[in-house]
């Protein structure tokens, strides 16, 4: 099992990308939009796919991945409350 540094930054980002796509799937439930909520659902499904595939084969890379969840909710939340303190 090797450790493959730019694998790793790859998740990393796959990993933001996940779970900004995940909040964002959030939101539109919340906002009771099928469609859209539907559409980031299944996005949200083949970026998890690729994750676990990757984990599977190396547990090291379990720290990309989380920390990519952390930066990639943390984005989202912090842009949507600065949209609506801005109110658009």
């Amino acid at each position: 099992m090797e450790f493959n540094w730019l694998g790793a930054v790859g998740l990393f980002f796959a990993s933001a990308a996940l779970e900004s796509i995940f909040a964002l799937y959030t939101l539109a439930v919340t906002k009771h939009k099928a469609l859209e909520a539907s559409m980031w659902s299944l996005v949200s499904y083949f970026l998890l796919a690729v994750g676990i595939l990757n984990f599977i084969n190396n547990k090291w890379y379990v720290f990309p991945l989380a920390f990519g969840a952390f930066v990639g909710t943390y984005a989202v939340v912090t842009w949507d409350s600065k949209k609506k303190k801005t109110g658009k």
